[in-house]
């Protein structure tokens, strides 16, 4: 759990050693709750990716992604309170209100500690965690560096509840393939599109075939507003073609598997505040 933009998606895909949860320098990129397996030889944790908790959630798709987070929360054995060193933020105070309440087991994950300049800055900022709240224990980390994952993975296992394994060895999530290939080329959208179409795009995949062990894929990306589908599309559709070419490089080397994308752009106004919308789209 955390406040958007402070490295969850990142964290999750240190942990597990495998990308599922797309990334990108946006907030809120995360809509979905990911969950991701690691099996290790004295225990399986199953970490669920959680979209950033924030106050201001004023357009239904904001709050749906609220609830999301919160649902994740309860069913939660141990909550990861991630947090960036060495930054205090009124929506971590909301995330730790949160997890408080739950009464959960509470351990926080201080990320982005390469970037903290000299490393003594983090000890009056541990001090001043600690005196938020009881935590199980405090684990400085580098999500985008793996600085000091394996620690936090072992201080995760060892207040685990003892149970026999949920999922069977090698499982590493139960997002299905449709599902992947849509955020991947959503995550590669977000990256191309940058600041001009901020929030009002989804991604579905309609029609998805193996054909000679190649994945034949056709994938809709569903704008909020006419307007948007020339940004989308760009000059002699290059823009497209960029992202199409990244998402299937990009999935390629996920999947170990060939795979050829037809993308079309439609419009569908204002999803982002349709209830049915939302629910259409797996997004409530």
């Amino acid at each position: 759990m955390g406040r958007p933009n402070v490295g969850k998606s990142t964290l999750l895909n240190a942990l597990v050693g495998h990308k599922l949860s797309i990334v990108t320098p946006r907030p809120q990129t995360t809509r979905h709750r990911i969950l991701g397996v690691l099996t290790l030889p004295e225990a399986q944790i199953a970490f669920l990716d959680t979209p950033g908790l924030h106050a201001q959630a004023s357009r239904a798709l904001n709050k749906a992604m609220n609830r999301t987070a919160s649902a994740a929360l309860e069913a939660a054995d141990v909550a990861v309170l991630v947090v960036e060193a060495p930054k205090w933020m009124p929506d971590d105070e909301l995330v730790l209100q949160r997890i408080a309440r739950t009464a959960h087991p509470a351990i926080v994950a201080v990320n982005k500690i390469d970037r903290v300049r000299p490393r003594e800055r983090l000890l009056p900022y541990l001090g001043e965690l600690a005196a938020r709240h009881g935590f199980l224990a405090m684990v400085p980390v580098s999500a985008l560096k793996a600085d000091n994952i394996e620690a936090l993975r072992d201080t995760i296992a060892a207040h685990l509840p003892l149970s026999p394994a949920l999922f069977p060895d090698g499982e590493l999530t139960d997002r299905g393939l449709p599902f992947r290939i849509a955020e991947m080329i959503r995550e590669k959208l977000t990256l191309e599109l940058n600041q001009e179409v901020p929030y009002g795009i989804a991604v579905e995949v309609e029609r998805l075939t193996e054909e000679d062990g190649r994945l034949e894929v056709d994938a809709a990306i569903w704008v909020d507003r006419e307007g948007q589908k020339p940004i989308v599309i760009g000059a002699r559709g290059e823009r497209l073609k960029r992202v199409g070419r990244s998402a299937r490089l990009a999935l390629n080397e996920i999947l170990k598997q060939r795979l050829h994308l037809n993308l079309w752009v439609k419009v569908r106004e204002n999803w982002a505040d349709n209830a049915r919308a939302l629910r259409e789209l797996g997004l409530e």
